[in-house]
């Protein structure tokens, strides 16, 4: 029996792998649930799968969960509630798929305990990856990635039993999102049209962060982390198919790649199952029906929000940090139609420059540079 914690349970990631649980069957259990205050869908979730732990990050929202909930299960709050969560000797498997910077810390505890963590938040691994792998090591805590790219190439690294002194590059492909075949300039996009990506069903911010670009240039900064990778071997691929999740190519020459079908099923479940493969619920892909893949290079000057990734990934330091937490502020504004989609860019390369280079950084040292670079990017938002 493996007992599972989800941190995001009420998100589009936390959603699939609840299904991926139900599909698994009597071997795997959702032990505890955390969201940030959805508070209807996690009584929802807690009917159906009956947790022993729940927790949501508002405070107010937990309070209202636990007048609703008929004392069970165990409700906990805040940040210590969902690093707890990720702590709990009980749990196997810790699923983080919160949303930005939050994940940080619940990350760090799950590593401190050594657990098994399948990742899909990212933002901690843009901003300190380095000194999360460096705890993963320390307290021998694996780390799965489970967003579709880095994934592919974690399954096309493990099935060929590759040393990173085997591998030359990799190639990360992208959707190119909802504008790839767009023409002209993007400043008059709507939030509705950016929501609307082609292939896959995401949260907000993500979905917003594949139509700039900065999710695949958040995800290059990633993989260098998870695998060892410098920047330089990373090569970035539009396929708008998004049925060629990644490929990895050996020094003599040979690529490997890893197919499937635009399903998060499929990722989640390996990352549970992981070092095996199991039946999944994902349909199979249709050769004869796929007719052709497309490949071609990203346009820096149409996304500006990539090379600024890449440009931060450069300076090293506090830089991804500062970008980061920059680059969530300014999704937040555009969702909320503060500003404008173009404008994500310039409130990020702001943010970055004034940021500037710096040196090797703490845990705490991020911590306040995320802080620092919200208020910075709130302020440069509203000037806009």
């Amino acid at each position: 029996m493996k007992s599972v914690a989800i941190l995001g349970s009420t998100g589009t990631i936390g959603k699939n792998a609840l299904e991926v649980i139900a599909h698994l069957g009597p071997g795997y259990v959702a032990h505890s649930l955390a969201c940030r205050r959805s508070v209807g869908e996690l009584l929802k979730q807690t009917r159906r799968f009956a947790p022993r732990r729940v927790a949501l990050f508002d405070h107010a929202s937990a309070a209202e969960f636990k007048k609703r909930c008929n004392g069970r299960p165990e409700v906990l709050s805040g940040m210590e509630g969902l690093s707890a969560l990720a702590a709990d000797s009980q749990a196997d498997i810790v699923v983080c798929s919160l949303v930005g910077a939050v994940g940080l810390i619940p990350l760090v505890c799950a590593l401190k305990a050594g657990k098994k963590v399948a990742l899909a938040n990212k933002e901690p691994m843009v901003m300190a990856g380095q000194l999360l792998m460096q705890e993963a090591r320390r307290w021998l805590a694996e780390i799965i990635p489970v967003d579709s790219e880095p994934s592919a190439i974690f399954q096309c690294i493990q099935g060929a039993r590759l040393q990173r002194e085997q591998l030359r590059r990799v190639f990360l492909t992208a959707s190119g999102g909802p504008f790839y075949r767009r023409k002209g300039n993007l400043s008059g996009v709507s939030v509705e049209e950016a929501l609307a990506h082609p292939n896959w069903k995401m949260g907000k911010k993500i979905t917003v962060d594949s139509a700039t670009l900065m999710n695949k240039g958040f995800e290059a900064i990633e993989i260098a982390h998870l695998f060892g990778l410098k920047m330089e071997q990373i090569e970035i691929l539009i396929h708008p198919q998004s049925i060629l999740h990644s490929a990895v190519e050996m020094l003599d020459g040979s690529v490997l790649a890893q197919m499937s079908r635009p399903d998060m099923k499929l990722p989640i479940q390996y990352a549970l199952t992981y070092p095996a493969h199991s039946p999944s619920p994902v349909p199979r892909l249709n050769w004869i029906a796929m007719k052709r893949l497309e490949f071609d290079r990203p346009d820096f000057k149409k996304f500006p929000c990539l090379p600024l990734c890449l440009e931060a990934a450069r300076m090293g330091g506090g830089a991804p940090a500062a970008l980061s937490a920059a680059n969530e502020i300014a999704v937040e504004a555009f969702l909320e139609k503060r500003i404008g989609f173009m404008d994500i860019p310039k409130v990020d390369e702001k943010i970055l420059k004034l940021c500037g280079a710096s040196g090797p950084v703490s845990l705490q040292d991020v911590v306040e540079i995320d802080q620092w670079a919200r208020d910075k990017a709130r302020e440069a938002a509203m000037r806009l």
